[in-house]
């Protein structure tokens, strides 16, 4: 009794000493990358519920469907990316090779009776009632963490460039491949971004990737015009619209349009939009950034575009605070994907490009989407928290936690 009474006060004390101790090791930017994400995952919630409710309530006779889905997988997603920031970075030097062999064997699921159209497109897999999975989605994740496997294992030099163009090149050619063979073209530009993207920051030599682009563009442009959807979609961004088109192909784009111009500097208000009431298609998805805009207004918008920036500005401090080469390039990659993809959605909405149907990442609704953005954050948080700058005072370090620390700062010091 007298020990268990002795014992027991100094059970609390040293449960939130453990808590402390593993919340002394993550850096600012750790805590910079993970609070920015999980505000827009959150804004994003919102504004999933304001820009669907309507559509839903139709379909499904409920204003919350849509929004009870999304929160769903944000519910299986943030603690997948924690979960994920927590593995070291030799787990994910392990999962190269299967997590592409696994992103190619889901991609290819799209040629088999188990995928499904839509909205033009046949990139997406249903296992059962209500579960669907988009593939490409995390066909992006695997390539990144394949490419920096590739670039990064013994022996590797940029000026061999067939040592990680026949490994890395064939996955690509594969991926994207697959993904054309959905008639997916907004896809496949994202993951074009992101193997390019991922070369460029490993130091391959430039004139690699500008013979390569030049062909690649050449080839993407006879596929652009290969489809009629396609074409048209092109006339109009470059010819502009008539009234003939008015139904066809300018009605998103000029319903885009129109809402973020009714929006105004400060928005009609969150919810009262009116272009979601049937009158903008894929209002909660490919085209959420015009709801931000006017329910939201000028200033909502370039909120957005500011989380945006600091989120970026927490991937470079963590490239530049990283030593790993692997670490460094696949931060680089999810980077390029991130924000590029961001941009990419944004320049749609806006006309600065034609319709190409991505998501904006952490807002738009869609799981495969969420599930495969936040995973990646959780990789490169993983990043950020295995190369502590500094620890909190106070706090007693264990052997391996000062030999860690001790192991980094000489690492820096080189």
């Amino acid at each position: 009794m007298t020990n268990s009474t002795r014992q027991t006060p100094t059970e609390p004390a040293k449960q939130i000493i453990g808590v402390r101790r593993i919340f002394a090791m993550e850096t600012a930017n750790f805590f910079l990358l993970l609070g920015t994400t999980l505000f827009l995952v959150v804004f994003g919630l919102v504004m999933v519920l304001s820009s669907s409710s309507i559509e839903s309530h139709v379909q499904n006779n409920s204003f919350f469907t849509a929004f009870l889905k999304q929160l769903l997988y944000a519910g299986v997603a943030i603690p997948l990316m924690l979960l994920a920031s927590r593995m070291p970075t030799r787990f994910w030097k392990r999962m190269a090779r299967p997590a592409i062999l696994l992103g190619i064997g889901l991609q290819l699921l799209v040629l088999t009776p188990l995928s499904y159209e839509y909205g033009g497109n046949r990139n997406w897999v249903t296992f059962a009632p209500g579960v669907n999975l988009q593939p490409s989605e995390f066909v992006k994740l695997a390539l990144i963490v394949w490419i920096a496997f590739v670039l990064t294992r013994p022996g590797a030099d940029d000026t061999d460039w067939k040592r990680y163009f026949t490994p890395v090149g064939a996955a690509g050619l594969v991926s994207i491949g697959l993904v054309l063979v959905g008639r997916d073209l907004g896809t496949a530009v994202i993951l074009l971004f992101i193997v390019f993207g991922t070369f460029y920051f490993a130091g391959v030599k430039l004139r690699y990737l500008l013979t390569s682009g030049a062909i690649i563009g050449v080839l993407g442009v006879m596929f652009a015009f290969a489809s009629q959807s396609r074409t048209d979609r092109i006339n109009v961004w470059l010819n502009g619209c008539t009234e003939a088109d008015y139904l066809k192909d300018c009605w998103q784009q000029m319903h885009g349009t129109w809402a973020l111009a009714s929006g105004g500097v400060f928005g009609v208000g969150l919810g009262n939009s009116k272009a979601k009431w049937s009158w903008l298609p894929e209002a909660d998805n490919d085209y959420i950034f015009a709801i931000i805009g006017e329910e939201l207004g000028l200033i909502g918008a370039v909120v957005v575009l500011l989380l945006f920036v600091v989120i970026a500005i927490s991937f470079i401090r963590i490239i530049r605070a990283n030593t790993d080469p692997f670490a460094r390039i696949v931060t680089s990659g999810v980077m390029v994907w991130i924000i590029g993809q961001a941009l990419v959605n944004i320049a749609v909405v806006v006309g600065v490009l034609p319709v190409l149907g991505v998501p904006l990442p952490l807002i738009s609704a869609g799981g495969s989407s969420l599930i495969s953005s936040l995973l990646a954050i959780g990789v490169v948080l993983s990043f950020a928290r295995e190369h502590p700058e500094r620890k909190a005072p106070g706090i007693e370090l264990t052997p391996a936690e000062r030999s860690r620390l001790a192991a980094v700062e000489r690492s820096r010091q080189r």
